[in-house]
C-alpha cells in the first residue's frame, strides 16, 4: 500500500494539474500576498490592521513568509512608521520564515555549517525584532506565538519556550499556531520527547471545545512519530487499533463535528487528518477530509510522501477507492 512510502514515485493520475494556493482561496489572504510581492506595504499594513482575530492574523502572517524578498524592502515600512508596531511585527515574523529558508528542511547530520550560520543570524534578528515588539506591546500575541516558533530554532530550554507559549495561550487560549509549534518543539527530534508530545497534545485536545482546530495535534503527534520510525516499523505503528482509534476519536471532535467551521488557514488544519485517517484506513473519516478540502492543496503535511502535489491526488485517489 503506498501510504507507507514516503517517496513513492507513481505519477498523479491524469487530470487537471492541482497547484498549491498559500491563500487557500482566500481573497483576503491573496490581496495580502499580491501586495507584499509587489512591496505595497500600505495595502498589506491596512489588511493586517484589519485582521483583529489572532488566529486570522497568525495565518495571514504564515501566508507573508512565503513571500520572497520582503526583507530587502521591508525597512522602508519600518522607517516610514517608527510609532507602529506592526511593520516591525511583519518583519519579524517574515525573518522566522526566511531563516528556516537559510537551513532547509533536511536533518541536522544532512545540513551545511554555512547554512547553520545563516540560519543563525537570520533567527537572531527575527528574536530581536519579535522581542521589540512585546517590549513595546505586551499583549501582542502574534509576537510571541513567533517567539514559540523560533524557540526551537534558537535550542532555548524548555522553560524559556513554556513561558513564550503561556504568554500566547494567557491571552488567546486555542492560539493554533502556538500549539502547533510548540508541539514541535516538544518532538524528539527538537528538544523534547515522543512522551512529552503525545502529552501536550492529548491535554491539549482534551480542553478543547468541540469542532475545534486543535484536535490536528493529535494526528501531527502519530505523523511525527510515524516519521521517526524506520521502514517497516512505520507501516506497524499506525496499524495499531489504539492509533487508529485515538485519530479517529480526535477528527470527531474537531472537522467531523456538527460545530466545525471552516476559515481562513483552515487547509493545513484538516490536512493532517485526510493523511494519518488514510494512513489508519479508517478512510469514511478521511473521505470526510477530503471532501472539505476539494482541490486544495496545502504543502504541509503531503511533503512527508515525496511531492505534495501528486501524494495528495494520489492519496485522495487511494481513500475514494477504498471509502465504504
Amino acid at each position: 500500500m503506498w501510504p507507507f512510502s514516503r517517496k513513492n514515485r507513481d505519477t498523479q493520475p491524469a487530470g487537471p494539474k492541482l497547484v498549491i494556493d498559500p491563500a487557500y482561496g482566500d481573497p483576503i489572504t491573496r490581496t495580502l500576498i499580491d501586495a507584499m510581492t509587489k512591496q505595497d506595504w500600505r495595502t498589506a499594513r491596512d489588511v493586517l490592521t484589519e485582521a483583529r482575530d489572532p488566529d486570522v492574523r497568525a495565518f495571514l502572517m504564515e501566508a507573508v513568509g512565503k513571500v520572497d524578498g520582503v526583507q530587502e524592502w521591508i525597512p522602508e515600512w519600518v522607517a516610514a512608521e517608527p510609532d507602529s508596531t506592526l511593520p516591525v511585527l511583519v518583519r519579524g515574523c517574515h525573518a522566522v520564515h526566511w531563516a528556516w529558508d537559510a537551513r532547509g528542511g533536511k536533518r541536522a547530520q544532512h545540513t551545511s555549517a554555512e547554512q547553520f550560520r545563516e540560519f543563525g543570524r537570520r533567527l537572531k534578528l527575527a528574536e530581536n525584532l519579535l522581542d521589540e515588539v512585546t517590549a513595546r506591546d505586551p499583549d501582542d500575541v502574534t509576537a510571541w506565538a513567533w517567539l514559540v516558533m523560533s524557540a526551537r530554532g534558537r535550542q532555548v530550554d524548555r522553560a524559556e519556550a513554556q513561558a513564550r507559549f503561556g504568554e500566547v495561550v494567557k491571552r488567546h487560549p486555542l492560539h493554533i499556531v502556538a500549539h502547533e509549534q510548540y508541539l514541535q518543539f516538544l518532538c524528539a527530534k527538537w528538544s523534547g520527547s515522543h512522551e512529552l508530545m503525545f502529552d501536550f497534545a492529548r491535554k491539549a485536545t482534551a480542553a478543547a471545545p468541540a469542532g475545534s482546530w486543535l484536535p490536528e495535534l493529535i494526528a501531527i503527534a502519530h505523523l511525527e512519530k510515524w516519521m521517526s520510525l524506520p521502514g517497516g516499523e512505520d507501516a506497524e505503528w499506525v496499524r495499531q487499533p489504539e492509533v487508529r482509534e485515538e485519530i479517529v476519536a480526535a477528527a470527531a471532535r474537531s472537522y467531523l463535528h456538527p460545530d466545525f467551521r471552516t476559515g481562513p488557514g483552515w487547509v493545513p488544519r484538516v490536512a493532517p487528518f485526510a493523511l494519518m485517517c488514510e494512513f489508519v484506513e479508517a478512510f469514511e473519516a478521511a473521505g470526510h477530509a477530503h471532501d472539505l478540502l476539494g482541490d486544495q492543496v496545502s504543502e504541509w503535511p503531503w511533503q512527508y510522501c515525496g511531492d505534495p502535489v501528486e501524494a495528495f491526488v494520489r492519496g485522495r485517489e487511494y481513500v475514494h477507492e477504498n471509502r465504504p
